[in-house]
């Protein structure tokens, strides 16, 4: 089955960029329809980006269209959220999903 692990959280300020990275291992990533999803602190889990198995549609909420970027490679099997123009409200753990198969265990996005 598939595994997945995210990478790439951090502090940053107010206006800067991060990228979070989402490998997979036991399946290939293609197979699935792959998206973020955060959690703050007191708040329900909700989505921020989803993309299809191969790539070519994305969706994004509202709250993050225009300054997130989902997107994937499936030769590396592996998923990214480029996040620009960060805000404090987006501060979060983030995580990375395939469907309802699997989920990563979450990386700290923190923004100040």
């Amino acid at each position: 089955h598939v595994q997945l692990v995210e990478s790439g959280g951090g502090s940053v300020q107010a206006g800067g960029s991060l990228r979070l990275s989402c490998a997979a291992s036991g399946h290939t990533l293609s197979s699935y329809c792959v998206g973020w999803f955060r959690q703050a602190p007191g708040k329900e889990r909700e989505g921020v980006a989803a993309i299809s198995a191969g790539g070519g549609n994305t969706v994004s909420a509202d709250s993050v269209r225009g300054r997130f970027t989902i997107s994937r490679d499936n030769a590396k099997n592996t998923l990214y959220l480029q996040m620009n123009s960060l805000k404090p409200e987006d501060t979060a753990v983030y995580y990375c999903a395939a469907e309802s198969v699997a989920w990563g265990q979450g990386t700290q996005v923190t923004v100040s």
